[in-house]
């Protein structure tokens, strides 16, 4: 049976986003109102397991890889993306949004996403997260300021294999549609597929694709020209939008533009984004705020200059956090863990040093489970 998608749009959009969907392929299983959201709806679909208009366009790993980190600079400032990224916006609809393209509590893909990993063999948190899971498909309103699972959440990016699991998660959301919709529409250069991922990911591209092709059709004014009218219209579209995050974004318009003007159809490596460099080397990098080690226990942890990071340091907070401590399990260990490390201490009627040694790191990580 096929996995079935979910996404919340305004009640409004909903008749755009259906034909969007069934255009690239996708089978829509129901629309219903969203129980929790006045004006929105929740469309249910199925991603196609071919190809519906054609074969997708040709590009290299390198190509591919280069336009999902624009994306990535864009979503999270990071060439590899923010796997432990963890935020809640004031009036975002998504509510508590989590991972490398962001994925939400309302829209039910963020249970999706913590479900798939539970069920992947060998995840690390898995017997944590799963207590989470019947929260996260109701989409509790408890969940957006548990500290609890944001840590959690936020931990899970040093498992690989949670990486690759919002990789191919994220794939199928989002770069596989907007890659059929990229081939549907026309459009086969490497930078004009990373306009229409951006799209897919941040919103609108069926309205916007339709003004678009209205004020000339792509296949009358050829698809350089195409996608710089879709970006102009689309900037115009952010700044003067009623939301207030959304107008902040123009700024994704401004940094695809200045790529058109370096001529960088193709996305050759390396290319420099908003400040950051997309390069062979930054692609293949441990991604921003991950840890790989060390393991806990093979070494003490407390504070130093500069301060400790690591995996080790990350496994004590999240300790720390389910014994009820205030502690952001970030990995690093700076005053604050050293502050909650003594008080653990001084529970433990153990002498008050805001040190963590191999013994006290077992008996913190042994409590936790």
């Amino acid at each position: 049976m096929s996995e079935v998608f979910s996404t919340t749009v305004l009640c409004s959009d909903c008749g755009e986003r259906r034909l969007d969907l069934e255009g690239t392929g996708h089978h829509v299983v129901d629309c219903r109102e969203d129980p929790a959201l006045a004006s929105y709806c929740v469309l249910r679909y199925t991603r196609p397991s071919a190809w519906t208009a054609g074969p997708p366009p040709a590009l290299t790993a390198s190509q591919a890889q280069a336009a999902k980190a624009i994306v990535n600079l864009f979503e999270t400032g990071s060439v590899r993306g923010d796997y432990g990224a963890v935020t809640l916006l004031p009036g975002d609809t998504g509510r508590l949004t989590f991972g490398r393209a962001q994925t939400t509590l309302g829209s039910g893909n963020l249970h999706l996403l913590a479900q798939r990993y539970c069920g992947t063999v060998g995840a690390r948190f898995a017997g944590r997260l799963r207590a989470w899971l019947p929260a996260l498909a109701g989409r509790s309103s408890g969940a957006d300021e548990d500290p609890k699972l944001h840590n959690l959440l936020r931990a899970t990016a040093d498992d690989p294999l949670m990486r690759d699991v919002q990789d191919a998660f994220f794939d199928e959301l989002y770069w596989d549609p907007a890659v059929r919709a990229a081939s549907r529409l026309g459009i086969r250069t490497p930078l004009g597929i990373a306009v229409v991922y951006d799209s897919w990911v941040h919103g609108a591209w069926p309205l916007l694709r339709d003004r678009t092709q209205a004020a000339g059709a792509l296949a009358q004014v050829g698809e350089h020209e195409w996608v710089q009218r879709y970006l102009r219209l689309r900037g115009e579209w952010l700044a003067t939008h009623p939301n207030a995050l959304l107008r902040a974004t123009v700024y994704r318009m401004d940094a695809l533009q200045r790529l058109i003007e370096q001529d960088a159809w193709a996305l050759p490596l390396p290319l420099v984004v908003r400040g950051e460099e997309i390069s062979a080397a930054s692609l293949v990098e441990l991604p921003r705020g991950c840890h790989d080690g060390p393991e806990p226990g093979t070494r003490e942890l407390g504070l130093r200059s500069p301060l400790l990071r690591g995996l080790d340091v990350r496994l004590v907070q999240l300790a720390l956090s389910d014994q009820g401590c205030d502690v952001r399990a970030d990995g690093i260990f700076g005053s604050a863990s050293a502050r909650f490390v003594r008080a653990f201490q001084r529970s433990q009627e153990l002498p008050e040093t805001g040190a963590a040694d191999a013994r006290l790191i077992e008996r913190l990580i042994g409590m936790d489970g």
